[in-house]
């Protein structure tokens, strides 16, 4: 088995800058010191978009920090508050899209960037024809493997109507590729949500800062509570892929055996 951590919606904002009362940077450092802690043998750290706030130079200076000592290897994407000029001035890389394959064992990871920089909202996402084209190719090669694909905008509706009017604004061209890959997961919505739809396995992943209230009502797209912030482990198993999600800002528990719930002899 090998693990992936998987983090989204860090939103890393300038010195001083909270949301909602909370220091989106320190939240993530408590996060990514709690996933080494506990998931050292991981393999990678994939960081679904939504790295910033803003998408300013100094807030992508700031968090290239905070990576700096990261033992793993870290893939990062970009999300809707992201900005690709300042994402490569200080990340490099070539510009334009940013997307990329990874292999481990019999696992193929798409990461797909869904990022729409035209968005008339600024916030939903947009698959053109050459990330489909990108997409089509991958998956074509990556055939008779386990095929993950991670975006950070979600393809379809979660119930949540303000958040439902900024997915893929073209989903359907995903979700009508999904008999080529067996699990989706995204960012964006900032809540814990896994399900199945037009027969494609998916999970969202929640943000180690501020979450999305369980409200089926609200039509704002900003909405923020302060939860617990989480990260996602990704166990790429021999015949599939399970996904947990790990609350790191609960206070810490002991591991207790319940004598009772065990088997008598």
């Amino acid at each position: 088995m090998d693990k992936i951590l998987v983090f989204t919606d860090i939103h890393i904002t300038k010195p001083g800058q909270t949301i909602i009362g909370l220091d989106p940077a320190a939240r993530f450092a408590q996060g990514l010191a709690h996933a080494l802690h506990h998931h050292a043998d991981a393999k990678a750290i994939i960081i679904t978009g939504d790295l910033t706030h803003y998408g300013s130079r100094t807030e992508y200076r700031r968090l290239k920090d905070i990576l700096a000592d990261c033992p793993l290897p870290v893939h990062l994407m970009l999300g809707n508050h992201d900005r690709r000029a300042g994402f490569h001035e200080v990340f490099g890389g070539p510009e334009g899209f940013v997307q990329f394959r990874l292999d481990f064992g019999e696992h193929t990871l798409l990461c797909l960037d869904t990022k729409d920089d035209d968005a008339p909202d600024h916030h939903s996402g947009y698959l053109c024809a050459t990330r489909l084209t990108w997409l089509d190719q991958q998956i074509k090669e990556a055939k008779g493997r386990i095929v993950t694909v991670l975006c950070h905008h979600p393809p379809h509706d979660v119930g949540f109507p303000g958040m439902d009017s900024i997915k893929i604004r073209n989903g359907r061209a995903l979700l009508a590729r999904g008999n080529g890959f067996d699990q989706l997961i995204c960012g964006h919505v900032h809540r814990t949500i896994m399900g199945h739809i037009d027969g494609l396995s998916f999970a969202m992943l929640k943000s180690p800062c501020h979450q999305a209230p369980l409200d089926f009502d609200d039509t704002e797209t900003a909405s923020s509570i302060d939860e617990p912030g989480a990260y996602g482990v990704l166990c790429l198993m021999p015949k599939g892929v399970v996904v947990h999600t790990e609350d790191f800002t609960l206070p810490d528990q002991a591991t207790i055996l319940d004598g009772a719930s065990g088997t008598s002899s």
